[in-house]
């Protein structure tokens, strides 16, 4: 088993990225994937880390017994199907992520997807406890995505953003993520984000030209909302390339309370994050 290191901002840290090695821009190896997860588990940093991340047509392939995150790709039909599949292979569900599928209809689409939840509940395929994830479309807050993010809300289940992707397109503006974010937090709704975050400081990549967000940059900014700041200070907070005033600024406040409500993201990779923690000094390697 893994050992926390001794260190203050561990708390802020532990679960933060979901290991989506086998999705873009990543796109690993299932097998690959699950055997680099299962040797995490012993390396100090394990905690770090929540759980896999796999669509649930891969979950039969999944050769261990491993804490899953289930991206269910067939709308709300698909849900029990999934989770009967978990319960047979034996894994540990930790969370169940699905995108709406209906944009002319989003409000009508979170109701059903709510629907397959509570049936799925209610047969005791899904634990009353296990995180429900739902994908609302990026883009602008419309009437259609508010009535859709109060239906999920209402159902207490939680919601995802997609804050990046392989093209240029699928990575919003600041100000769209501000809006997103203080749509949850207006909502009392936990959220995660996947995509784009592998890093811990808003920067350009030199590859592709894209602007990534910062996991850090998110983070901050979602504790500022949380704590009263303006849209505008949380654009500022997330345009921020100032990864040292980014660093002091997170030693001074509770970051802990800020991951109630920004409670994961998916990566593709997570050595990057890991890195740039370490060389922020926002987490201790211990041997």
């Amino acid at each position: 088993m893994s050992n926390p290191p001794p260190s203050r901002f561990w708390p802020s840290w532990s679960g933060l990225v979901d290991d989506a090695a086998t999705f873009p821009p990543g796109n690993a190896a299932l097998d690959d994937a699950v055997e680099a997860y299962a040797a995490r588990e012993g390396e100090w940093y394990a905690d770090l880390v929540g759980s896999l991340v796999v669509k649930d047509t891969d979950i039969g392939s999944v050769g261990r017994a491993l804490p899953l995150s289930v991206v269910v790709t067939g709308g709300a039909g698909a849900v029990a199907g999934a989770l009967k599949l978990v319960e047979r292979r034996d894994h540990r569900l930790k969370g169940l992520e699905i995108a709406l599928r209906d944009p002319d209809d989003l409000a009508g689409n979170a109701r059903r997807v709510v629907a397959a939840v509570d049936a799925a509940r209610g047969e005791g395929l899904l634990d009353e406890e296990a995180p429900v994830f739902v994908e609302l479309p990026q883009g602008e807050v419309t009437w259609g995505w508010q009535a859709a993010a109060d239906e999920v809300a209402s159902a207490e289940l939680r919601l995802k953003f997609r804050t990046g992707g392989v093209e240029a397109h699928l990575f919003p503006t600041a100000a769209e993520l501000t809006t997103w974010v203080d749509a949850a937090l207006d909502r009392e709704t936990p959220f995660k984000c996947t995509a784009g975050l592998h890093n811990a400081v808003r920067h350009r990549d030199d590859e592709t030209g894209f602007e990534h967000h910062g996991f850090l940059n998110v983070l901050l900014a979602t504790r500022a909302l949380f704590d009263g700041a303006t849209t505008s200070e949380a654009v500022e907070l997330l345009e921020s390339r100032d990864g040292a005033r980014l660093a002091e600024r997170a030693d001074g406040i509770d970051l802990a309370g800020a991951r109630r409500w920004f409670t994961s993201f998916g990566s593709c990779s997570v050595r990057e994050p890991l890195d740039d923690l370490l060389a922020l000094g926002l987490l201790q390697e211990t041997p």
